[in-house]
């Protein structure tokens, strides 16, 4: 079963140095009709201005993972680790026992575009790592690359859940296609861009929750850049 989040109607912020889109209950916006998605709690789509961001600030027993669309952003927090994230970089902070962290563009004088996603974890109290990879656009041109596992398979990051994330490129002619078993759940986010799912035309925002696994196709692709999350079969994200 398909069910459609369309971009217009997520949850706004506009704080000046931040605009920001939540697909999910997040700061301010609250529905209870969308409070996550199996393990899947926020996606929010953020836009930040020169050389501002998000000061230092804590968290813990949370999967977060940044997406970089357009744009640097610069990393930094109590475990001792630096980063700069460009588009085709993946990162994800596992905050567990807790951890502090900074998130700036790392530009004085272009925006950043980034999508910051938060999966709970299967556990609670591990040990905060970081890990980092980038994945080059021919990996995902034309079909869905694994960035995201439990295992760490494929050279994709570990996550501390039963869950995996795919990421891909489409334009023209290119498709992918996705199976998933019937005890499955899955979430479609499109980054930017437009794209067909199963013949539905999703533009820049829209997502899709998936209920019953089932054959996810994409296709006729306008510049799109699409995030699958192939989840546990729950309705709200809850800690085992």
């Amino acid at each position: 079963m398909f069910d459609m989040i369309r971009a217009g109607d997520r949850g706004v912020a506009n704080h000046g140095w931040l605009s920001s889109r939540h697909t999910f209950s997040f700061g301010h916006y609250y529905d209870p009709r969308r409070i996550g998605f199996s393990d899947l709690r926020v996606i929010n789509d953020d836009r930040v201005a020169p050389g501002q961001g998000f000061g230092r600030h804590p968290h813990n027993d949370m999967e977060i993972f940044s997406y970089v669309l357009e744009g640097a952003l610069e990393h930094q927090d109590s475990m001792g680790t630096g980063s700069v994230i460009r588009p085709g970089d993946v990162q994800i902070m596992s905050a567990g026992t807790g951890v502090t962290h900074s998130e700036f563009n790392h530009s004085q004088d272009e925006p950043v575009h980034f999508l910051q996603i938060w999966i709970v974890p299967a556990v609670a109290g591990a040990e905060p790592r970081y890990q980092q990879r980038h994945f080059a656009p021919e990996e995902k041109r034309g079909r869905l690359r694994l960035i995201l596992s439990p295992d760490g398979r494929d050279g994709s990051l570990e996550i501390r859940q039963d869950a995996r994330v795919y990421a891909g490129l489409f334009d023209g002619a290119e498709r992918a296609v996705l199976e998933l078993p019937a005890d499955r759940h899955a979430y479609v986010h499109v980054a930017r861009g437009a794209v067909e799912l199963n013949g539905d035309r999703l533009a820049e925002g829209d997502g899709v929750r998936v209920r019953g696994g089932g054959r996810l196709e994409f296709a006729n692709g306008a510049d799109a850049e699409v995030l699958v999350f192939d989840l546990r079969p729950h309705e709200l994200p809850q800690m085992t």
